[in-house]
């Protein structure tokens, strides 16, 4: 009997589910791809701020490195010479172990390598042909380097041998036979008035007499090259003064044959190695282990392996670069705070933009989640499709802006991006299912102590940042700046918008009641809903008691953020203008050479020149001297000038401002009255009142009497410098100061203008380019007034406080922190703005049926978008008043604690003065930009709500 066959399964009857990802997507596709958008936004900017941050600490590092020169950024390896004899062979040998333990956090350009060997005292050169500018003999140094021919050009006879000289040597000669063989340069040839087959003889010895022979000259294509760093005397011969005595020192090379022989001339010699590190490979978040490497390198581990491979006990190193990365560390610091607001405000924002974009969502969904719970389904289980959703739409929006910001801001650090793209990755992508998890939770009981109890915590924890910042600074030295110190500004914005959220409503309801006693329900209408907060229908519609706290903190953030930094730049551009205008002395300067006057008419022609609102020639003389003060006679810089003139560019300078009158001889005075004078405050501690003679340095005398006290003068600015500032009239004609050698000028001067003035003012044997000197000299007709630097500008310096504040601004460091924190403000105020567009959307609903009623009882389309806006605005305006008060606040209570000097590029004193214009130039132009936004949606998208909602009605 045979078993039948097993029966085949059933087929599965009905149609089979659709994916619950793939409908709820399709269903809903606007709002899908809006959700993607607003992840790759918000992801772009998380990874890509990290990597700017970095990229800008990178190049700030290079760059001061860079300005420290090759000398303080290289090691100096140094030791004596083998006893048993120098070869290159050895040297090289050195060369390669020193260079084997470099490359793991700071590398070495092989090719910019300087070494050798040269002896360590220079002997005098007797030959008597030989220049003598004092009567001393010049004196010169011997050095083997092995890199020299490829820096030098060799222009008559031949290199050094590199070949040892014969062992065997003649009878009767000595160990300084033959003379050692050395290329000199054509310009020190020249200067100590050596030629080609010179024999130039040191001081005789008892065994003989050192002597070199000169069997090459050489040419230096570029003394400013690296290279000839540390060489100086090799290119050319050096000045060496000994007193008022000149003599020269100059350097000469030898052939590898010599260098067994170079002990003969200056009786010791030493090897040196210059390892110049590769400043372009230097990382800023890697600059601590490169501190350690380095230390090691000089004193350490490294050090002690160096002697025992190259067996030279004595070997030595030597470097500024752990010097120079403290300082770099510390001008990183003290940029930080800015650098880091910024960032900190667009986190800040961007963090309520997607709780609101999650509390839209969950308001949106809300009657079909509780549909879905009602059916059977667990909390948990529609909490795990809501993240199936999000990932499908979140995750790959994220990639994809994590690989865009990797790509457009390389950088060796990946890390932090992807870390902050993670933490926003997983923000967007958890803000609505945690916001379904607490619409779906069973109701419990209103606790009333919660909401006082948090915005207690936040009060307590500004309270104690701010007493920190005032007590530590911003970025305490010796320490990186402390997270709490820099969100103070932020937990300042938090409790303001916490405060006008209990506000707000109060006043709004106030100003719907006075509203309501007046005609027109439009005005009454939009306060009062403004005052209770509308929203969306269902539980959020049950549980809300006033306006939404996210849209009120997010433009607050944004402004307190915008207004704070902007109060810091402001401040340091302020800064800036004063450094520079001291610095200067005005916005503009002419200086005269040495004791010479400037040329006639210059002063004149170059107060007329547009832009300059204050001219003020001048002459000043450091040389002179004041006698009858305690010290008998002090010397003291005398200032001759116009007083009205010079008195408001003090003013305008902020330095030893006075009156004018004080300078003015009294009517009716003699011919040999006293002439009034103003006392710097030191030199009037010396002095006291009095009538006192001058003694300038050109000749003269002249007497006068302590009419005022300064504590500096534009003229001399430094605050210490002993200085007399008397009037211009018939009594400077006593001392020859009746021309000006200085001009100064306020206003907006052109720096290339300015200076093709001063070389067409001189005479025609000074400059080949200048017309014959006039009483009012100009530009003559077609020249170009940025010609290029002509030699009459050494005999005239020109300066303005333009190029001065260029130059101050100049530091990358500067440069990078502006404009993260600039980028970081308009991220800001973007998210601010789509944080007030989503409060919108999450009443759409709601306002769409409010407005369809309306329509009905006869409101026109004019009147339906003035009720928005007054629903709206209020909460904008109270948000962009709080907002200036809360980022005045912050100046006033954090800005003394920042010390502005490395942003500023200068030292100045500690502080950040609060001024109305960056503030509110902040909160009005998010204001006007929320204010636009609110109104274009109201009038686009208010017809087409009441349009479809009275058609449902129809329907229905």
């Amino acid at each position: 009997m045979t078993t039948p066959p097993p029966s085949a399964p059933a087929p599965r009857s009905g149609p089979r589910p659709a994916p619950w990802v793939r409908t709820r997507l399709r269903a809903a596709p606007l709002g899908t791809l809006l959700a993607a958008a607003l992840a790759f936004v918000a992801v772009l900017l998380a990874a890509a701020l990290p990597r700017a941050q970095d990229r800008g600490a990178d190049q700030a590092l290079r760059s001061f490195l860079e300005r420290s020169g090759q000398t303080n950024t290289s090691l100096q390896v140094t030791a004596p010479a083998p006893v048993g004899g120098q070869s290159a062979e050895l040297l090289d040998g050195t060369l390669k172990s020193l260079l084997s333990h470099t490359g793991d956090t700071f590398h070495v350009d092989p090719d910019a390598v300087v070494h050798g060997t040269r002896t360590t005292k220079r002997q005098p050169l007797l030959n008597p042909e030989l220049s003598r500018p004092s009567g001393f003999p010049p004196a010169m140094s011997l050095l083997y380097v092995q890199e020299a021919p490829a820096h030098v050009k060799l222009v008559e006879g031949r290199w050094p041998s590199d070949t040892r000289p014969p062992a065997g040597a003649p009878e009767g000669a000595t160990a300084y036979d033959p003379p050692l063989q050395v290329a000199l340069s054509q310009r020190a040839a020249e200067t100590l008035g050596a030629r080609l087959g010179s024999v130039l003889r040191s001081t005789p010895l008892v065994d003989g007499t050192p002597s070199v022979e000169v069997v090459g000259l050489y040419a230096v294509p570029d003394p400013a090259e690296d290279f000839w760093v540390g060489l100086d005397c090799l290119p050319r011969a050096c000045e060496h003064y000994n007193g008022e005595n000149l003599s020269w020192h100059v350097d000469a090379l030898i052939g590898a044959g010599d260098l067994g022989r170079m002990d003969t001339w200056g009786d010791t010699a030493e090897d040196f190695w210059r390892l110049p590190v590769d400043v372009g490979r230097l990382r800023a978040d890697r600059l601590d282990a490169t501190t350690k490497e380095i230390a090691s390198y000089v004193a350490g581990p490294t050090a002690a392996s160096l002697t025992r491979e190259t067996a030279r006990p004595r070997l030595r190193t030597t470097s500024w670069l752990p010097e120079l990365f403290k300082q770099a560390h510390d001008r990183r610091q003290a940029a930080a705070p800015l650098a880091l607001i910024g960032p900190a405000g667009v986190g800040g924002v961007a963090f309520v933009v997607l709780c609101l974009a999650g509390a839209l969502a969950g308001d949106r969904r809300d009657a079909e989640l509780r549909l879905l719970l009602a059916r059977g389904g667990s909390r948990a289980g529609i909490v795990g499709r809501l993240l199936g959703e999000g990932a499908v739409t979140v995750l790959p929006a994220a990639a994809a802006a994590t690989a865009l910001a990797v790509l457009l801001l390389p950088t060796p650090r990946l890390a932090p991006a992807l870390l902050s793209a993670a933490v926003v990755a997983l923000l967007a992508l958890l803000a609505f299912p945690v916001r379904a998890a607490v619409l779906l939770a069973p109701a419990r009981p209103a606790g009333r102590w919660r909401r006082p109890v948090a915005e207690l915590l936040v009060l307590v924890a500004t309270a104690g940042a701010v007493l920190e910042v005032r007590r530590r600074g911003v970025a305490p030295a010796g320490s990186d700046p402390d997270p709490l110190l820099i969100a103070a500004p932020l937990l300042l914005a938090l409790c303001g918008g916490l405060l006008l959220a209990r506000l707000q409503p109060v006043v709004t309801g106030w100003l719907a009641r006075a509203a309501g006693r007046r005609s027109g329900l439009v005005g009454f209408l939009g306060l009062a809903r403004a005052a209770r907060g509308s929203g969306a229908a269902g539980r959020q519609a049950r549980g809300r008691g006033g306006p939404s706290v996210l849209p009120m903190v997010a433009l607050l953030l944004a402004i307190t953020t915008g207004g704070f930094g902007a109060a810091v730049l402001d401040s340091v551009e302020a800064n800036r203008l004063g450094v520079a205008r001291l610095a200067v002395g005005g916005d503009a300067a002419i200086t005269a050479f040495g004791k010479a006057s400037l040329p006639a008419g210059l002063a004149k022609a170059a107060g007329e020149l547009p832009g300059v609102r204050t001219s003020v020639p001048l002459w000043i003389d450091h040389d002179s001297s004041v006698v009858g003060t305690t010290q008998r006679s002090t010397q003291v810089s005398v200032i001759v000038v116009e007083p009205g003139a010079y008195a408001e560019l003090s003013r305008a300078l902020g330095c030893g401002s006075f009156d004018p009158a004080l300078l003015t001889a009294g009517a009716g005075q003699s011919a040999d009255a006293p002439v009034p004078a103003l006392f710097s405050t030191g030199l009037a501690r010396l002095a006291g009142p009095g009538t006192y003679t001058l003694r300038p340095g050109n000749g003269g005398e002249l007497r006068a009497r302590v009419a005022g006290v300064i504590d500096c003068t534009p003229a001399r600015p430094a605050r210490d410098a002993a200085t007399v500032v008397l009037p211009a009239g018939p009594a400077a004609a006593l001392i020859g100061a009746d021309q000006p050698n200085q001009w100064l000028a306020l206003g907006s001067v052109d720096g290339d203008r300015l200076r093709a003035l001063v070389r067409a003012a001189l005479p025609a044997s000074s400059s080949a380019q200048a017309p014959s000197p006039s009483p009012a000299p100009a530009l003559a007709a077609g020249q170009d007034p940025a010609a290029p630097a002509h030699p009459a500008d050494d005999v005239y310096p020109v300066r303005t406080s333009a190029e001065a504040i260029a130059e101050l601004g100049a530091d990358p460091l500067q440069r990078s922190a502006e404009r993260l924190f600039w980028a970081s403000v308009a991220g800001a105020a973007g998210f601010a703005l789509l944080a007030v567009l989503l409060t919108l959307m999450r009443t759409v609903p709601e306002r769409a049926a409010l407005l369809a009623r309306l329509r009905t009882m006869g409101l026109r389309r004019r009147q339906g978008v003035a009720l928005i806006l007054a629903e709206t605005l209020p909460q904008t305006l109270a948000a962009t008043l709080g907002g200036a008060l809360v980022a005045a606040a912050a100046v006033a209570l954090l800005g003394p604690a920042m010390d502005l000097s490395t942003l500023v590029g200068a030292s100045v004193p500690t502080g950040v003065r609060l001024t109305a214009g960056p503030v509110l130039t902040q909160a009005l132009g998010l204001a006007a930009l929320v204010a636009a936004a609110v109104l274009v949606e109201a009038a686009t998208s208010g017809r087409r709500q009441i349009t479809t909602e009275l058609r449902a009605g129809d329907q229905r």
